[in-house]
């Protein structure tokens, strides 16, 4: 074996010097000694050993608590709000009502709840038709829309595995779902 290989690493010596019963000058020393290499690594670590601690023990007074629930509440804002998935929270009965409702083949539904349409696309008093079948707001259903498709597990029966295409338009999707086109007409109107 060669003498490289009997030499512990950097991270052995450190560990050792840390928890030596008497980590003062002369222990340094001997270190510093049998691991030249690790020299600057054992000098800092011993100075942080040797370094006292002040721990604070007086309370902290109602201006300290104040300014620091000021901080903290400027932090909460910060952070980004979750938005719920209202497509989520629904169940397979769930979407059937919703598509017997809004009078569509449940391809349709399924199209919007994998977001696989362009909400830009879709007609407001359709969305808005949407939202109330889904028992939830129009701004929330918007909001979802942004946030990543879900990945639900499906089979195919294909040679190659399924690639995700783009969104389409919601026009696109009535007609893939074989709707005439009076009744296209009538839902992608934008009033009654």
């Amino acid at each position: 074996m060669s003498p490289a290989r009997d030499r512990p690493s950097r991270e052995s010596v450190l560990d050792a010097f840390a928890v030596e019963s008497e980590p003062d000058r002369s222990t340094l020393e001997r270190y510093l000694r049998l691991y030249p290499e690790f020299a600057a690594e054992l000098v800092d670590l011993s100075r942080e050993l040797s370094r006292e601690t002040v721990e604070d023990v007086a309370p902290l007074s109602t201006d300290d608590r104040a300014l620091i629930d000021a901080a903290w509440s400027q932090h909460a804002k910060a952070l980004p709000v979750a938005v719920s998935d209202p497509f989520a929270a629904l169940t397979t009965d769930d979407w059937r009502t919703v598509a017997h409702q809004l009078d569509v083949p449940r391809q349709v539904i399924t199209a919007l709840r994998e977001r696989r349409v362009s909400l830009l696309s879709i007609p407001r008093r359709f969305l808005q038709n949407l939202a109330v079948a889904m028992r939830c707001s129009v701004a929330l259903l918007e909001s979802s829309w942004g946030t990543e498709p879900p990945t639900a597990a499906r089979s195919y029966k294909a040679d190659n595995k399924p690639t995700e295409g783009g969104q389409v338009t919601f026009e696109q999707v009535l007609i893939d779902a074989g709707i005439p086109d009076e009744k296209r007409a009538r839902l992608l109107a934008e009033a009654d």
